[in-house]
């Protein structure tokens, strides 16, 4: 069951997968993937390598690399059971190839080790997953708005999230949270973005820390009335972050948004019948959320 579920979810997503799967980070990512195979397999070229095997076939993977091999895999199927998108998967998949690729060359001949990790380094600073450029109803704030815009009106609440843009759980949540913002942003529930990667004072302001070993990327923080009123993950007393999953089903229930949409239509409504009566002429466009996509809406 742990390997029919992500299949399934691949199978599902498999127009959208082969879109981005054809931009130039996971074409390179591909290819890094598979380099020990691509070696190991290549004639010519695994002629000239060292194994193992009892046979003295230098052309198939010995035992040791086997072993290697189905113990990443395990550690890939476990990591996977807790990615919620798709992006999540194949980012698993290929951070562990990666590695097992790094053991298995280092194995083989230290100075194939030393290139290869190398070109892994390289390709860690240079190229960076793409971005999220879907549509989506977020405000992006700075360290100078972002304390402006959340207590500007105290009837509106906000869901802010705290991202980096080097952090791959950040990253793989942002279409999910687009996704959110598309279906429930209103006058009076709005949808915020701060990267605390670039403006640090918020990082220590709101407590969210951004070291890499820190499971507080991304941070969810319901704000009412320019307060904080709850956040996901949840911070203990040592101040480490209580593990919880970014699905779309657990940001709904433990943040009642439906129960917040509800409240926060009325206040539009509310707010367009007092626009109304102060200008009972006017042909202001009604704006219908989730139909103009390519809004940046605040």
């Amino acid at each position: 069951m742990a390997l029919l579920t992500p299949l399934f979810a691949f199978l599902y997503h498999l127009p959208q997968v082969y879109k981005w799967l054809l931009k130039p980070y996971y074409i390179a990512s591909l290819f890094m993937s598979i380099a020990f195979l691509a070696v190991r397999k290549t004639p010519g070229i695994c002629d000239h390598l060292a194994t193992q095997r009892e046979d003295g076939n230098s052309c198939d993977f010995d035992w040791r690399e086997v072993e290697i091999l189905m113990f990443l895999s395990a550690i890939v199927m476990m990591k996977n059971r807790r990615a919620i998108t798709v992006e999540q998967h194949v980012g698993n998949i290929i951070l562990f190839s990666k590695v097992a690729n790094v053991i298995l060359f280092f194995r083989l001949d230290i100075r194939m080790g030393l290139l290869y990790l190398t070109l892994c380094i390289v390709f860690l600073m240079t190229c960076k997953p793409p971005l999220y450029m879907g549509p989506e109803y977020i405000k992006y704030f700075s360290d100078k708005t972002i304390d402006d815009e959340l207590g500007r009106d105290s009837r509106v609440t906000w869901i802010v999230e705290f991202f980096a843009n080097w952090s791959p759980e950040c990253q793989s949540f942002a279409s999910v949270y687009a996704d959110l913002s598309l279906k429930y942003n209103c006058a009076g529930l709005k949808f915020g973005k701060v990267d605390i990667g670039r403006y640090g004072e918020v990082s220590k302001k709101y407590k969210v820390s951004t070291s890499p070993l820190s499971k507080q990327l991304p941070s969810l923080v319901l704000f009412q009335g320019g307060k904080e009123v709850m956040r996901r993950p949840q911070v203990d007393k040592k101040g480490r972050a209580v593990s919880w999953s970014f699905t779309e089903e657990n940001i709904i229930r433990e943040f009642n948004l439906n129960e917040l949409y509800q409240k926060a239509k009325k206040l539009s409504k509310t707010k367009g019948d007092k626009r109304e009566s102060l200008h009972p002429h006017s042909s202001t466009p009604t704006w219908n959320r989730g139909k103009d996509p390519t809004i940046n809406a605040g």
